[in-house]
C-alpha cells in the first residue's frame, strides 16, 4: 500500500512539472493557463470561447514538446519549441492587454458584476491597482458582494487598521505616561522650590531674631 502511494505520488509530481527547456518563459505560459480557461466563466468572454479551447489546446501541445525536447526526441527541434512558445506568449499577453482593457471599462461604465469577475480573474495585477480597486468597493459596496480578491484586500485593510489603531493607543497611552511623569517631575521641583523658599524664609527670620537681640543686649549695656 505504501508503495503504490509512492507510486501516485511521484506521477502526480511528474505531471505538475513544467518542461524545463527555456522556463522562464514556458512556466508563465504552463502556470497560468487555467486562468485563461477560467474566463469562459465571465459572461463576455462566451464569445471567445472557441479561441479559448483553441489556445488551451495549443499549451498542451507545445507542452508535451517541451517534455518530448526534454528528453532528447529529435521529433522537435530547441528552435522550433521556442517559436511555439513565444507564439503562445504573445496569445497569452494578448488575454491580459484584453484584461486590462475590460477592467478600466468595468469602472468607467460602473458595471460592478463585470468589475468582480473581471478583478478575480487572475490575470489582471491587481496590487498595481488595488487602492483603485478598494476605493471602487467602497463607492459601490451597497450593490456588491466582497470576493475573492477584494475580500482579501478588504481583510488585509482591516488588519492593518487594526494595527494602525493599536499603535496609536499605544502611542496615546505612552504619551500620557510621559505627560504624567513630566507632571510629575514638575510637581516635585515646584515641592522642592517652595520648601527651599521656607527654609530660606525661616533662617532668614532666625538670622534677624538673633540680630534683634544682639541689638537689644548691646543698647542694655549703654544703660
Amino acid at each position: 500500500m505504501y508503495k503504490i502511494f509512492i507510486i501516485l505520488l511521484f506521477s502526480t509530481l511528474l505531471l505538475a512539472k513544467n518542461p524545463y527547456p527555456f522556463s522562464a518563459l514556458g512556466d508563465v505560459i504552463y502556470d497560468n493557463v487555467n486562468k485563461i480557461e477560467n474566463l469562459k466563466n465571465i459572461s463576455i468572454y462566451q464569445l471567445y470561447k472557441n479561441r479559448i479551447d483553441q489556445y488551451i489546446k495549443d499549451v498542451d501541445r507545445v507542452k508535451a514538446e517541451g517534455f518530448a525536447l526534454e528528453n532528447g526526441s529529435k521529433s522537435i527541434s530547441a528552435k522550433e519549441y521556442l517559436s511555439h512558445l513565444r507564439q503562445l506568449a504573445k496569445e497569452y499577453d494578448e488575454f491580459k492587454r484584453n484584461i486590462n482593457s475590460l477592467y478600466k471599462k468595468t469602472i468607467k461604465e460602473s458595471n460592478n458584476q463585470l468589475f468582480v469577475e473581471v478583478v478575480n480573474s487572475g490575470l489582471l495585477d491587481t496590487e498595481k491597482y488595488k487602492k483603485e480597486i478598494i476605493d471602487y468597493y467602497f463607492n459601490h459596496k451597497d450593490e456588491m458582494d466582497a470576493t475573492g480578491i477584494i475580500k482579501v484586500y478588504l481583510d488585509e485593510d482591516a488588519k492593518l487598521k487594526a494595527r494602525r489603531e493599536a499603535l496609536q493607543r499605544h502611542y496615546r497611552s505612552k504619551k500620557a505616561r510621559e505627560a504624567e511623569r513630566i507632571r510629575f517631575i514638575r510637581e516635585e521641583d515646584r515641592l522642592e522650590k517652595e520648601r527651599l523658599e521656607k527654609k530660606l524664609q525661616e533662617e532668614l527670620r532666625k538670622k534677624k531674631l538673633e540680630i534683634r537681640e544682639y541689638q537689644q543686649k548691646e543698647l542694655s549695656k549703654t544703660i
